[in-house]
């Protein structure tokens, strides 16, 4: 194949790499799946029967583990996603036999500004519109079961509002008392809908629910979302959606979806879900795909089953967690490894130069609009005072125990000078530095990235938790601000001070991990603030519980579950040939 990047569009590269595709056939037999073990959705996307995979396997020895993460991004992204893809096209290169696993990208993004995911380049995962376009349904089984557990709330109310005990005892009823502004759940939806952020349900005659305020948040945020990510198997699956905590009654007391008599028929939906998707690379590496995006409003990892199972097909595992170190590598830390009980044996943070140049003083880029002229000639300074971004990252990883590897996301724009100046500041801070091209190369361009990550993989770590799940919630919540994020310390609205005295004081409650929820754009609760930020404290105006998952979940400054759509969304692109039925635009 003769693709030109420079020339070319990310789906048009896709849709000329998909013509020399392996079949999920092909790639069952080069993974050792027996054919059982084999769901085809098709001849090119199939899911992988876990359960009955991992029975065979348990004994097998596990393949390196390898986590990509990033310094904090620009608004149009770092690339985490193509360096992923791209790592596994350069040990490949390297004769090794490598397995992706990735998360399954949502359509508020995909239809929006920041594109589906799926790489880009020569480093991307295919066949591209089924990636991009709801997969094997994995988010709309997700969506079904959390929305049932919504209807059955509602219902509940309703019904309860309408009939006394004995009405309710005559259809076997007993009265929960649910407390109408102590309701947990929302609705979900996976697009960004700013406008169903906050609405009020029920208006109407005594027969249309119970009225009330009410919204929307993005499908990925769910909590079915999170412990689809961190549950072991269908079983664990089962019992943590019965424990979700879907409002409360009016002496506080939490109401589940056991207690709504809705947690099995939830669980129905995720059967087949629970299952993760088997896909390739432009240079037919197997990818598994599971579980969402946004970890900054989420947990923002792919899934532990996809994880176990990959360590056991491949002898390499290349994951990636949401976001900049400090969002998504740090639920990886202590989060998704504390569940999986699995240990990385590499961690990887991605840089580009256009995003230092960023954090050290040129314009900050505007989703929509074109790239600002500043970014297009060599300014070394910019990306000299930029680093210190970058150098934050490195420590945060070296306080899990791991010298990372820097991997700098090469652009054609870029100059020498601007990347020997980040490789000399990065290696004089003791951390291995990797140029990759694999945007524009592919696999070829992502042998010195190869090459630096094996090395890595040989190395011992001392890999640790930043916390121990007996520290205090709100002493946790002020490490990881003065830790990972840089802060001076925390503050909290009265509600928030209320939520974590109570929770701290909840035997159950207080042993739940910390899912941190914080702007992205900025080491700071402030998404302006770029750099390495001095002199401000993060403030804290909720905390949600996600008792099913297994962590409770601060809210940070004035980040919102529900993103909107911007005023030039990728949707105006994308198009259908309505010859061919292949979808255009995609990217």
């Amino acid at each position: 194949m003769n693709l030109d990047p420079t020339k070319m569009k990310d789906w048009e590269i896709a849709e000329a790499a998909e013509q020399h595709m392996k079949t999920v056939y092909q790639l069952g037999e080069e993974l050792a799946l027996e054919k059982e073990e084999l769901l085809p959705y098709g001849h090119y996307v199939a899911k992988i029967d876990y359960a009955r995979a991992m029975e065979r396997l348990k004994n097998k020895p596990s393949g390196k583990y390898i986590d990509v993460t990033a310094i904090t991004p620009t608004p149009l992204g770092e690339g985490k996603s193509t360096c992923a893809v791209g790592l596994m096209e350069g040990l490949g290169k390297r004769g090794k036999n490598v397995v992706g696993a990735l998360r399954q990208p949502s359509g508020g993004p995909t239809f929006n500004i920041k594109g589906s995911a799926a790489g880009g380049g020569l480093a991307q995962v295919i066949p591209l519109s089924k990636f991009s376009l709801g997969l094997t349904g994995d988010i709309n089984a997700i969506m079904n079961a959390h929305n049932l557990g919504m209807v059955a709330l509602t219902a509940r109310m309703q019904h309860e509002s309408n009939y006394t005990d004995e009405q309710l005892a005559q259809r076997g009823l007993k009265r929960l008392n649910v407390h109408p502004k102590s309701v947990e759940f929302k609705w979900i939806i996976d697009f960004c809908a700013q406008a169903l952020r906050n609405i009020t349900i029920g208006i109407g005659g005594r027969m249309d629910g119970f009225t009330m305020q009410s919204g929307f948040n993005i499908a990925v945020s769910s909590e079915i979302m999170a412990i689809l990510a961190i549950a072991n198997d269908l079983k664990d699956l089962r019992e943590r959606i019965g424990r979700i905590v879907i409002a409360y009654d009016r002496t506080g007391k939490p109401i589940t979806t056991e207690d709504l008599e809705v947690a099995g028929a939830m669980t129905a939906w995720m059967v087949e879900a629970v299952n993760p998707n088997l896909m390739q690379t432009v240079e037919g590496q197997p990818c598994l795909i599971h579980a969402g995006p946004f970890a900054n409003i989420a947990i923002g990892q792919s899934s532990v089953i996809a994880d176990k199972i990959g360590l056991k097909l491949g002898d390499y595992l290349v994951t990636e967690s949401g976001f900049g170190a400090d969002i998504g590598f740090e639920k990886f830390w202590n989060l998704k490894c504390r569940f999986s009980g699995l240990k990385p044996n590499c961690a990887v943070v991605v840089a580009t130069i256009r995003a230092l140049k960023c954090h050290g003083g040129a314009p900050i880029p505007r989703p929509g609009r074109p790239m600002p002229e500043e970014y297009n000639s060599e300014n070394v300074e910019w990306v000299e005072k930029g680093t210190v971004n970058l150098l934050h990252h490195i420590e945060t990883v070296k306080k899990a125990g791991i010298n990372p590897v820097v991997c700098i996301n090469a652009f054609y724009t870029d100059t020498k000078n601007e990347i020997e100046a980040v490789r000399r500041l990065c290696e004089d801070a003791g951390a291995r530095v990797a140029v990759s091209e694999h945007w524009l190369k592919g696999g070829d361009g992502a042998l010195e990235f190869a090459d630096a990550v094996i090395d890595a993989c040989n190395e011992e770590n001392d890999f640790k938790f930043l916390y121990d799940l007996d520290m205090p919630l709100r002493q946790r919540i002020e490490l990881i601000t003065k830790e990972v994020y840089g802060g001076d310390g925390v503050t909290y609205t009265p509600e928030a001070a209320k939520k974590a005295e109570a929770m701290e004081k909840d035997p159950e409650l207080s042993k739940l991990g910390t899912c941190m929820v914080k702007t992205h754009l900025s080491l700071s609760d402030n998404p302006n603030l770029k750099g390495v930020p001095k002199g401000w404290k993060l403030l804290v105006r909720d905390i949600l519980t996600y008792k099913g998952a297994g962590f409770v979940v601060p809210v940070a400054g004035a980040i919102s579950l529900m993103p909107g759509t911007g005023s030039d969304p990728a949707y105006r692109r994308i198009d259908v040939d309505t010859t061919t039925g292949k979808v255009k635009g995609l990217f």
